[in-house]
C-alpha cells in the first residue's frame, strides 16, 4: 500500500518556525516530483512548494518564497518543508503529494496524496 505520511505540524506563535516531514511508503519515491499544498478553512486547496526527482529543482508560491524551504533527504525519501517567519495566514492543513511529470505547480500533475497534517500560527 502507497502511503505518504506527513508529520510536523503543530500551533506556533507567529514569526516562528516549524518543519513538515512526509515520509513515503510502499514504493520509492526517488524520481518522482514532491510538493506540498495547503488548504485553509473555507478556501481551495493550493500549492505551496515543490522539488524535483532529483532535487535539483525547487518550485515556491509567491507567497512563501524567501520564508519556505522544500528539501529532500537521504533517508527513505523523505521531504521537508523548512517554514519560517510563519504568518497567521499560514494557517491551514498542509498535504505532501507525489507526481510522475507534469506541471510542478498544479495539482492534477500529483498521483499520490498524505492525509494532511495542521498548521496553526497564531498572532
Amino acid at each position: 500500500q502507497v502511503q505518504l505520511v506527513e508529520s510536523g505540524g503543530g500551533l506556533v506563535q507567529a514569526g516562528g518556525s516549524l518543519r513538515l516531514s512526509c515520509a513515503p511508503s510502499g514504493r520509492t519515491f526517488v524520481t518522482y516530483t514532491m510538493g506540498w499544498f495547503r488548504q485553509a478553512p473555507g478556501k481551495e486547496r493550493e500549492f505551496v512548494a515543490a522539488i524535483s526527482g532529483a532535487g535539483i529543482s525547487t518550485y515556491y508560491a509567491d507567497s512563501v518564497k524567501g520564508r519556505f524551504t522544500i528539501s529532500r533527504g537521504n533517508v527513505k525519501n523523505t521531504v521537508y518543508l523548512q517554514m519560517n517567519s510563519l504568518k497567521p495566514e499560514d494557517t491551514a492543513v498542509y498535504y505532501c503529494a507525489a507526481a510522475i511529470r507534469g506541471d510542478e505547480m498544479v495539482q492534477a500533475s500529483y498521483h499520490y496524496w498524505g492525509q494532511g497534517t495542521q498548521v496553526t500560527v497564531s498572532s
